[in-house]
């Protein structure tokens, strides 16, 4: 099962790497269910930024997902709860995406708290976590969790976009897309020169990558855009259930 390859490792390869959402309170039968329309697919996404953040809930989709072989990735709730980022991996992502990242700080601060040490800072504990059963010693689950988990940082204005070169730090694998907002922002800088159209927003973001071991993710949702974006140089998905 795809899911049960090392994502970031794909990732840092630049594999083709797509997901898919599920609700934030998917059984494990809508999981099996969505996961079962695409043998693409190699990971699912729960979103709590614009839905209601549940942890119960959150658990329960990570260990049906876990029993799946499945990873899960997690959109935190907002940019200034950063620093909360290791209590939600506890509860069983792979992936955490940090939204509307703008500044080196809050970059910082999300590598801080998504590594253990002596890469990051994040506190030891969670029974939920990922892979935890298998690697019940503190040291060798920390070096198995630095080198599995994904960091992914959300550009959503032009201004985020031109800093993307000093976002990206070891430790980030992806700085992902948010097209909604950035059209908001392209909206109140009409003169700007990435202005123009999302396009040419996703065209710089992947020259700026370039060397850097990051990827570019773009939320894509329709899954017929695919290979719009893949040819655009992005290579990491994440899309909508098919119907």
């Amino acid at each position: 099962m795809a899911g049960e390859e090392n994502l970031k490792e794909r990732i840092r390869r630049g594999d083709t790497t797509i997901g898919v959402a599920v609700p934030y309170n998917a059984t494990r039968s809508q999981i099996e269910d969505i996961w079962s329309k695409d043998d693409a697919y190699n990971y699912i996404s729960v979103d709590s930024q614009h839905n209601p953040l549940l942890e119960t809930n959150l658990v329960s989709v990570c260990q049906a997902a876990q029993d799946l072989s499945i990873p899960v990735h997690f959109r935190i709730k907002h940019t200034r709860y950063t620093y909360q980022v290791g209590n939600w991996l506890d509860l069983g992502p792979s992936i955490i995406e940090v939204p509307q990242t703008e500044t080196e700080a809050t970059a910082q601060e999300a590598v801080d708290y998504f590594y253990y040490r002596q890469v990051g800072k994040r506190s030891w504990g969670g029974a939920p976590r990922v892979g935890v059963q298998e690697r019940s010693d503190r040291l060798e689950y920390a070096e198995w969790w630095n080198n599995y988990g994904v960091l992914f940082l959300q550009v959503e204005s032009i201004q985020a976009i031109c800093n993307i070169p000093r976002l990206v730090r070891p430790g980030v694998d992806c700085i992902s897309w948010g097209p909604a907002d950035l059209s908001f922002d392209r909206e109140a800088n009409p003169h700007h020169p990435l202005s123009v159209s999302d396009d040419a927003c996703v065209e710089y973001a992947v020259k700026a990558l370039e060397g850097t071991g990051a990827k570019l993710m773009i939320r894509n949702y329709d899954w017929n855009l695919r290979e719009k974006y893949l040819g655009m140089g992005a290579t990491v998905l994440l899309e909508s259930p098919k119907p």
